[in-house]
């Protein structure tokens, strides 16, 4: 592994310390692109304008006829995180917006039944429940055939997606034939964020059929749904679908959080962090990252859904935390099985790896493997192996479903579209972007995928590639290793595209012991100072002394607080 320090540019970190932002803050800040203080301003008046968004004047038009004809509406949504908080936040917006009791449903697919996003049979159950609009949710833009027949069924279509749109043979976007596509990635749409995630787009959509309802008559300026306080769902689901903080999905996620802090939150989000253990006055993007997001997300991966949404879209706070309590022992559930599923993996590795070194890429199939899980276990073994990893399990159709992370350098929905374009009928599925694909074959072509995928991997890395890097924040200085410095970054909204501070340091190891048998507990010595700190996940020793990379982090032992390093990296 290599560290990378990022550049400092000094005059807009002197410009920000200039701003009274504290000096370490205003070299973090500076290193991550804001050249002044306004880029971190959160004000909602400072949100991209919705009439920006391609679609989004036009959606709230066909919702607004909808809801003044009594007609219903029903929304289709994902099975991940983004999907519920988006579909949830339709629910709640719509109700808000002036949906009559039971004008507005929602059907969700079952991973293992469906399959992901609108199909045909999904439009069938949309049909069922009388619906006149059928609005999709974090889905929808390869949709061409069940859009046709929703159409063929009397139904008019909103798509709300994020997506890339799927591109022919000549490269152009072959787009559903939708009444009205929303999605920032859509050809020739000026909205500046095409980060914003599934929940972002509907926020927006509501935000755009709140202007058209004013503009109708519905309500003035100063009468008119507070939309805002939906902003801890459009937080929630913008982290944990890994959406790139730009500008404005970082007031989205600073906006949602201030709401939770001040305990003005909905009952399932408040219902979510106690069955976390985390305390919402405290609540840092951290907690959608790895605490309340795969609780969600478990539901879709081991149940269904409908538990997630009901969660977040409930009015009843005893409702809600019963349904929280649920989500959580479905994710102790999920935990299991990933666990089993990685010793598994593990096991099968040793025959891919007998010299210890990893293939170019690797492939795993295992008949005990479950569907919902194999994505975890791919990003676990890319992690570990670094190398573009798929995982494969057996779907109810006796088809493979296979889920693939990758690593920087190498786009797996690429390489993918070259495994089929070199075999023919191979790839009965397939579809993802850069870092993280999904394709669908029979259980006699896995041999040939593995070797296919193998050949274009072996082509495409090379030792740049397959370098391990780290970009850090360089040195911290011993006077900011604090427990006030910790809470300061622990409160600032860090994700992809805006990482949280890494930094490195040459630290004398003084002391080091395995914990709960994957972890390695450590006292080191840094700039003089003797420090704690963890590294999960590594089990070997350190050298007596070795170059780190880390998180600083506050940790709290019988009320009592004090800082540790949460070692992420050595250079080697």
């Amino acid at each position: 592994m290599k560290f990378i320090p990022r550049d400092v540019p000094p005059r807009p970190a002197w410009a920000l310390e200039q701003s009274g932002t504290h000096p370490l803050m205003a070299r973090l800040l500076a290193a991550r692109g804001v050249r002044q203080l306004e880029q971190m301003d959160d004000t909602p008046s400072r949100l991209l304008p919705p009439d920006s968004l391609r679609g989004a004047v036009e959606a709230a038009r066909l919702l607004a006829d909808t809801l003044a004809a009594g007609q219903r509406i029903c929304i289709v949504a994902d099975y991940d995180c983004d999907g519920a908080t988006a579909c949830a936040v339709g629910l709640r917006g719509l109700r808000m917006l002036g949906a009559q009791p039971g004008q507005v449903s929602y059907v969700v697919p079952d991973r293992a039944l469906h399959g992901y996003g609108l199909t045909p049979p999904i439009v069938d159950l949309v049909r069922a429940q009388g619906a006149h609009l059928l609005i999709t949710v974090d889905n929808g833009m390869a949709s061409h055939e069940a859009v046709t027949l929703a159409h063929a069924q009397g139904m008019k279509v909103i798509i709300t997606d994020h997506h890339l749109p799927v591109v022919d043979a000549q490269g152009t976007a072959s787009l559903p034939d939708a009444d009205v596509i929303v999605n920032p990635n859509q050809p020739d749409c000026p909205f500046e964020s095409k980060a914003l995630v599934g929940v972002g787009v509907m926020f927006y959509v509501l935000l755009a059929l709140r202007a058209e309802l004013r503009r109708r008559g519905a309500f003035d300026a100063a009468s008119q749904p507070r939309i805002d306080s939906l902003l801890d769902l459009v937080a929630l689901g913008t982290i944990a679908d890994v959406g790139r903080l730009d500008d404005n999905n970082r007031r989205l996620v600073s906006l949602g959080l201030k709401r939770i802090r001040s305990g003005r939150m909905q009952p399932g989000m408040a219902a979510l962090f106690q069955a976390a253990a985390r305390d919402p006055a405290k609540a840092s993007a951290q907690d959608f990252g790895f605490a309340l997001g795969p609780r969600v997300n478990a539901a879709g991966r081991l149940a269904e859904m409908g538990l997630g949404i009901e969660c977040l879209s409930t009015d009843d706070a005893s409702h809600a935390q019963a349904l929280a309590r649920q989500l959580d022992a479905i994710n102790r559930e999920r935990r299991e099985v990933e666990s089993g599923m990685r010793d598994q993996a593990e096991a099968n590795l040793e025959a891919l790896m007998p010299s210890g070194e990893p293939p170019p890429a690797v492939c795993i199939f295992d008949a005990q493997f479950h569907e919902g899980v194999v994505g975890i276990v791919a990003s676990r073994l890319k992690d570990r192996l670094h190398r573009p990893t798929f995982v494969f399990a057996m779907g109810q159709d006796g088809l493979l479903k296979g889920s693939g992370r990758s690593i920087a350098g190498f786009h797996l929905r690429d390489a993918l579209d070259l495994v089929g374009k070199r075999h023919p009928g191979l790839l009965r599925k397939f579809g993802g972007h850069a870092m993280a694909a999904g394709c669908t074959i029979t259980p006699q072509d896995f041999p040939t995928f593995e070797q296919a995928l193998t050949e274009v991997a072996r082509d495409g890395l090379d030792a740049d590639v397959l370098m391990r890097r780290l970009h850090t924040d360089g040195s911290l200085d011993a006077q900011w290793y604090t427990t006030e410095i910790a809470s300061l970054l622990d409160q600032a909204v860090w994700g992809p595209g805006f990482e949280a501070p890494v930094f490195q340091d040459v630290a004398q190891i003084i002391q080091q012991r395995l914990v709960g048998e994957r972890h390695l507990k450590l006292s080191v010595k840094v700039q003089g100072q003797v420090r704690d700190g963890i590294w999960f996940g590594r089990s070997e020793p350190l050298p007596s002394q070795a170059l780190l990379a880390y998180r600083i982090a506050v940790n709290e032992f019988q009320g009592r607080q004090s800082v540790q390093m949460i070692v992420e990296g050595v250079e080697e």
